[in-house]
């Protein structure tokens, strides 16, 4: 079971990063395509996989927010990159509003990574 939850969270990581950084670069663009049904729906499918699968993770491996940093760290930065995302894609009055957001969201993203690869809320040093 662990092993398959697994799978579906790391691929949901993978689909949702990439997802995002397809969005993005559509509005920076002023694409059309950033309007289409499917990019409206799909985000939220993944991101619902991605946070079920999550929580299923933490239940298994006995693992809770505000008793193990790294997963405190986890949880914060994500309410974070939700934050960033949504001035990045939407919320952001001016382009360089949403493209310093998009920039900030990724930047988390990457340290929300590095923190469950690491299991520390200081991936780095």
């Amino acid at each position: 079971m662990y092993a398959l939850l697994k799978a579906v969270h790391l691929a949901a990581i993978v689909t949702s990063g990439t997802l995002f950084q397809v969005r993005a670069a559509w509005m920076a663009s002023g694409s059309p395509r950033r309007h289409a049904r499917w990019v409206r729906i799909l985000p939220h499918v993944v991101d619902t996989v991605l946070l079920a699968s999550g929580l299923g993770l933490a239940t298994l491996l006995a693992q809770v927010p505000f008793v193990h940093a790294w997963l405190t760290a986890k949880l914060l930065a994500l309410v974070l990159y939700v934050i960033l995302g949504s001035i990045a894609l939407k919320r952001g009055r001016t382009r360089r509003v949403r493209l310093a957001a998009w920039l900030a969201a990724t930047a988390t993203f990457a340290y929300i990574v590095a923190v469950a690869l690491g299991k520390s809320p200081w991936p780095v040093g």
